[in-house]
């Protein structure tokens, strides 16, 4: 499967972006319950912690920082939660978000995840999920409403 890649225009400037993506409350509308956990530096250890099969405090996803440079760009290693893979830490791929000025109190921001691992189990719905959740994520910055999710 290509490389996952969508570009989007956010009503918001990317000061207020960079809040949503790192910040608990966006975080937690966007990302099924899940909070950004983790000090965001080149280096430092992330986590996505929120409601699932180990309770309130499941690790979804967890990875390292590549990049953090605020207002501008994001770029994390990714690996699935070990409550779901016994081979978690073998499982990878690289989420990156980059965020750019586009007039007044407008972002350009283009999401790309790519090398994956082979044989990531999450590759194959990478095209179904990141647009629902970057559809939710615009939607909440914009109005205050992440969209309601299928089960």
């Amino acid at each position: 499967m290509p490389d996952f890649e969508m570009t989007l225009f956010v009503a918001a400037d990317p000061a207020r972006v960079w809040d949503a993506i790192t910040g608990e409350e966006g975080s937690r509308a966007v990302m099924w319950g899940s909070a950004l956990q983790g000090e965001l530096v080149p280096g430092a250890r992330y986590e996505y912690v929120g409601p699932g099969q180990d309770g309130d405090e499941t690790v979804h996803v967890y990875g390292e920082v590549l990049q953090a440079e605020p207002s501008a760009i994001l770029q994390l290693t990714e690996h699935p939660g070990p409550t779901y893979r016994e081979n978690h830490a073998e499982l990878r791929s690289r989420m990156t978000w980059r965020l750019e000025p586009a007039g007044e109190s407008l972002t350009k921001l283009t999401f790309t995840n790519d090398e994956w691992s082979e044989g990531h189990p999450a590759e194959a719905e990478t095209s179904d999920t990141w647009p629902l959740v970057l559809s939710s994520f615009k939607s909440w910055v914009e109005t205050g409403r992440a969209l309601p999710f299928p089960s």
